[in-house]
């Protein structure tokens, strides 16, 4: 079963581009809708319940963040990536506080947006590599209480989801097993007060 994907995007010239960049990189990714504002996108994508979004911040009636907020209510299951030009520390925290599972500029390469929809449809957090350093330079503590309550390898873990990995990236590059990671992102969701990977590195962070 193909995964299906709805754009969120004013500029014409980029809808066209990502319509024609997902037809031809990935044949198990449909494009099901594109909404060029705000008003089109609440009113549409709810009734198309596709598994992820690419949502621009900058809308001509309206605010990404607060949209994909809003969308998130709706279809809590949907996955969201940001794809804008902003790449300031604020917006970003705000996208993920708001429900965003990823993060990607406008010069991402197509493959890696490609890419970044499989990624985040498997549960991953996609963020193009310079939003990822800022997030970990700009929060490189996290709270006191979030820090007191994980264990070192479950910090070791956070460390890793932060920057986008998947669960298999991580059982690889801590050399333990996939049960393993899933076991100690359980107890992290626990320990967090959090359902999804997105919700705990907001928590983590904030």
């Amino acid at each position: 079963m193909p995964t299906t994907v709805a754009l969120v995007e004013d500029n014409a010239g980029i809808c066209e581009e990502l319509e024609q960049i997902i037809a031809e990189q990935e044949p198990a990714i449909t494009c099901v809708g594109v909404c060029r504002n705000v008003r089109t996108a609440l009113q549409k994508i709810p009734q198309l319940a596709p598994d992820v979004i690419i949502m621009d911040i900058q809308l001509p009636d309206g605010n990404g963040i607060e949209t994909t907020t809003k969308l998130k209510r709706m279809l809590p299951d949907t996955q969201i990536i940001m794809f804008t030009v902003h790449e300031d520390t604020e917006q970003i925290y705000k996208a993920l506080e708001a429900g965003a599972s990823g993060y990607l500029l406008k010069r991402t390469a197509a493959q890696n947006l490609v890419k970044a929809i499989q990624e985040v449809k498997e549960g991953g957090v996609p963020m193009t590599g310079e939003v990822a350093r800022k997030v970990i330079s700009s929060f490189r503590r996290p709270t006191a209480l979030a820090s007191e309550k994980l264990t070192r390898r479950e910090e070791e873990i956070m460390q890793l989801l932060i920057v986008g990995c998947l669960s298999k990236e991580i059982a690889d590059k801590l050399s333990i097993g996939l049960e393993t990671v899933n076991s100690h992102l359980k107890h992290i969701y626990e320990k967090l007060h959090v359902r999804s990977r997105t919700e705990a590195v907001v928590k983590y962070l904030k």
